[in-house]
């Protein structure tokens, strides 16, 4: 009984970890990623269509990234979307594809990505403790019905506040490697 809970525990642990990496690979660095353009939709025959859909995204130099629609027709509201996001990019329209220059980030931006980037490593450690406090919880209902022992729920207990640990050093290793990649000149 326990070690479901420590499974699941460790499962939700390793999806925030996962998540969070997912959610700073959208972060600016002022490297060409086409990472940064992954979450964005763009307004197609009425319906939010995700970019990737309607495009081969590349990124041929370390500050530029091309993006090349399947269907021409498609491309102002592609270059649309690019300027409205909080990316603060300029596409570059021919015609056929757009080119996106990724200029270099200033000291200043870099600091506030590098706050950004802080602020959502706390709260995915929030998310950690949060699943840490609920299956603690978990254990002292196991407990309370008297499906495990109060040992049990006390080594459960114990490995729990061990894994908690080991993921919000996780998110830290993460955090640390994301903020060097932006400070980097």
């Amino acid at each position: 009984m326990t070690g479901e809970v420590l499974d699941s525990t460790k499962q939700d642990m390793e999806k925030v970890v996962a998540a969070f990496r997912r959610e700073l690979s959208h972060v600016r660095t002022g490297r060409a990623s086409t990472a940064l353009l992954e979450g964005m939709t763009v307004e197609y025959y009425g319906a939010r269509t995700p970019l990737n859909q309607l495009a081969t995204l590349s990124a041929p130099e370390a500050s530029l990234l091309v993006v090349q629609p399947y269907d021409r027709s498609v491309i102002g509201a592609i270059e649309k979307a690019i300027q409205s996001s909080d990316l603060g990019l300029n596409p570059l329209n021919d015609g056929k594809l757009i080119r996106i220059p990724i200029p270099p980030l200033t000291e200043e931006r870099r600091r506030d990505l590098v706050k950004h980037i802080r602020k959502l490593a706390e709260d995915y450690r929030v998310s950690v403790r949060n699943h840490r406090r609920d299956s603690l919880e978990l254990l002292k209902t196991l407990e309370k019905d008297k499906d495990i022992t109060e040992d049990d729920r006390r080594h459960a207990a114990e490995k729990i506040e061990g894994l908690t640990k080991e993921y919000v050093e996780r998110v830290e290793k993460v955090l640390k490697t994301k903020e060097d990649e932006i400070m980097a000149v």
